[in-house]
Order: structure tokens, then sequence, then C-alpha cells
């Protein structure tokens, strides 16, 4: 039997997911390379034989996205996957159209193939779009299942930019073990908050083996989704997170309406700073993908340790990198922040970015201006410490959600900007947990 020839199209997440599912050990297919994109400097690597499976004695060339006409030509290729997300319909379709005049068929694989089902319960929590407020409401649920007398863990959706091999399987329980597996920014970004609040999380690249070895010390996983994908796992409860400062993206970008479509639960998170007529686009859009869904309006209300000292100062602000550069937004907690709290003037960045830093701005050039926290290796985190320590401001408030002083001296004042979901009206979401779970005798 002839192998049908396949690429997977990827960012270091969903396509190696795909491929351990249901490529890894199928003899019907060969896959001939990996590409990547979104990511900086994940490409020109391989998916490790280690982790590829009798099958790839060799492991698997990974290549940059920008080569794929050319690998589809020379490989003799049959089939692309599409595997990453956050992205409009119309860049799949152009994707897909490129494909397709190569001659090889275009690809996006369910839920059926890929998600892995659990001996213990799991909640979902994904989104429209990155930025929406994931985070957040994993730490509400976190919190809520905690008080309800159930031990947890999150699973992070995948970010494995290093040692493949080394990545297979983490556990992250308190900060040495982000010292430990030499944490990006970005990773921190989303491991720290709930190490803060005593949840394990666990994270890597072979997602069953990872849930194997995190039923064994929970009652409930929570699956803490990663951009807009869908889980990974089977899940018992899937919450949504829809943004209604970006109305309309829960209906046009991939694949955030298959989680709108999936919900049990659909959070309108920001109904506190969106504008009211946004909140109601949003809701008939979600009764119309999903009518079934129930619906709960949510504040993610912004503290800061000392809001009177950010009055009257000329600030740098420093965001979540993802949900400004492949997210899309122009504005964040840390923007709110020094509105709210009467900064004098938010000073543009991009003046003082140097190195990779300078390299994101002209990639994304609608970013503006607030600096991303871009931190995906040792030297972008260099760059960053360079570019805020050269900023002229008076202060920098840091709307990501770890503490940049953890891994850089930052030269000038600073407030660090946090934030909690908070569900406005009934049922709440203890409400509908404890209804589905009960309280653990």
């Amino acid at each position: 039997m002839t192998r049908i020839r396949t690429i997977i199209m990827g960012a270091a997440g969903r396509d190696f997911h795909n491929f351990n599912t249901y490529y890894r050990d199928n003899d019907r297919y060969e896959v001939v390379a990996f590409t990547a994109t979104q990511i900086p400097n994940i490409e020109g690597r391989k998916y490790p034989a280690e982790l590829a499976g009798s099958l790839y004695p060799n492991g698997i060339e990974i290549h940059a996205e920008s080569e794929l006409p050319e690998l589809i030509r020379k490989l003799n290729v049959d089939e692309v996957v599409f595997a990453y997300s956050d992205v409009p319909y119309d860049y799949v379709m152009h994707r897909s159209a490129m494909v397709n005049a190569l001659g090889a068929d275009f690809k996006l694989i369910g839920t059926k193939a890929t998600q892995v089902e659990s001996v213990k319960p799991v909640v979902g929590i994904c989104a429209v779009r990155t930025g929406s407020g994931k985070s957040q409401t994993t730490r509400r649920v976190s919190s809520i299942l905690r008080g309800l007398g159930y031990k947890v863990a999150a699973i992070r959706h995948p970010m494995p930019y290093g040692d493949l091999v080394k990545q297979k399987v983490q556990r992250f329980a308190d900060y040495s073990d982000l010292d430990l597996h030499e944490c990006t920014i970005e990773e921190r970004e989303e491991y720290e908050p709930h190490l803060d609040n005593g949840v394990i999380v666990y994270a890597g690249v072979d997602y069953e083996a990872i849930l194997r070895e995190a039923e064994k010390e929970v009652d409930i996983v929570l699956w803490d989704g990663g951009n807009n994908d869908f889980p990974f796992y089977k899940t018992d409860l899937l919450i949504t997170v829809a943004d209604p400062l970006r109305p309309g993206h829960e209906s046009s970008y991939y694949p955030g309406e298959v989680n709108v479509r999936m919900a049990d639960i659909i959070v309108i998170n920001k109904v506190d700073t969106a504008k009211p007529e946004d909140v109601i686009a949003v809701r008939e859009n979600i009764h119309g993908l999903n009518p079934g869904a129930l619906v709960i309006e949510a504040a993610s209300p912004i503290y800061v340790d000392e809001p009177d000292a950010i009055r009257g100062k000329r600030v740098l602000v420093v965001e979540d990198g993802p949900t400004l550069t492949h997210g899309g937004m122009k504005i964040g907690a840390g923007w709110v922040a020094a509105r709210r709290f009467g900064a004098a003037e938010i000073v543009d960045p991009r003046p003082f970015a140097v190195g990779t830093i300078a390299d994101t701005y002209r990639k994304y050039p609608n970013t503006g201006s607030i600096l991303p926290a871009m931190g995906y290796g040792e030297q972008q985190v260099r760059d960053l410490e360079k570019t805020i320590n050269s900023a002229d401001v008076d202060m920098v408030i840091i709307g990501t959600p770890i503490d940049l002083t953890r891994v850089m001296k930052i030269n000038k004042p600073s407030q660090r900007v946090r934030y909690e979901l908070e569900e406005i009206g009934k049922p709440t979401l203890a409400d509908i947990l404890e209804k589905k779970f009960g309280t653990k005798k």
C-alpha cells in the first residue's frame, strides 16, 4: 500500500498533537514534514525520533511555512493538514487555495480523531480569540472546584519551544520548576498565576502521557486552552469565553467558532469595558451558532498595588505578547490601568525597540503604542529588557500576568496590573459547577 504523503502545518502545538493522536502509528500515512509559523525560531529543527514512533526512526523535519509550496513539489505531497489556531477564515482558505493549486488535498482534522478520553472528569476552558479571558476564567473555575473539596490540576495547551524530548511531560508545582524547565516568558504568563493559587500545572508535547500523569493526583482535570484552539481532551463541561471588544470574531476566526458551537457555557467577558451594542451583537451571534448554550456575562476588573503612583506619570505599558501580536488586540489591562489611574502619557515604545522586539513591530505593525512582552528565548528576553530600560518614561505598567522582575532587571519604578473574572448576575459559574459535580464527600 502506498502511504499518503502528508505535511502538517502548525505552530508547535496542535500540529504535534494531531500527529501524536492520529498519524504517529498510522501506517496509511507518511508525514514528510511539519511547517511552522506564528512563533519565532521554531522551524529548522526536528520532531524527534524519540517522540515520533517506530514509523519515523529519523524524526521529522520542521520547516518555515514560507517553504510550503516548494516542499509540496519537492516531496511529492498528497495532503496538507492545517493545524494551528487564531486565524481568520480568509487566511485559512487562501492557504487551502495555494495547496489545492499545487495538486494536494487540504485538510482540517476534528475532535473525533484527536480528543483523548480521561478516566477523570474534565472541565475545558477555551475561547473565540486569544486574549478573551481564558486564564482568569480557568483560575475562577479552579478556585470554585477547590472550594468544593476537589483537587485539580490545570493542563495547559502546549508551548514546546525548547528541547521537545525534555518537554514531553512537564509538571510545575512551584517557581523552581519554571527555572528547571527553562520556561519562556510566554510559558510563565500561563503557569505563574496558577502556581500563585496553589494549582499544579502540566504541559509539554505528548498530551496523552501528560493526562495519564495528571490523573494520578487529581479529582478533576482542567483543560486550559491556548489561542482559540479546541480541547485536546473529551470534556464533561466545556466553557468558551467570548470577547465583545472584538464582536463578530466568534463566527469568523478558526477554530474559535468550533468552541462556540461545542460549548455548554459561554462567558461573555469584559462587559464592563465593551460597548453595550457590541455585547448584544455577540450574544445574538452566539444564539445563532449555539442556541442551547447557557450564556453568562462577566467582567475582569483590574487591580494595582498603588494606583496613586500612576497619576501624572509618563508610562510605558507592557502587555501579554500573543494577545497583541496574532491576537490583534490594540489594548490590554495595562493600557486600561494607565488611563483609569490618571497617567499623563502612554509613551510609544517603538523608538526604543531593539533586536527581536523591533522585528516583532515590523511583523505586526498594528501593535501600536504598547510593548508586547515577547520572550520566546533568552535573546528576546534580553531585547525586551533593553527596550524597557531604554524607554524615556517615569514608570512601567506591567499588564502581562507575570512578575517580569523575576526574569529581568527593570531600572525604573513599575506597577503590576492584576485581573480576575467576576460573573454578573445568576447563575454563576459556582452555581453551575456545584450542580454538575456536587461537593466532594
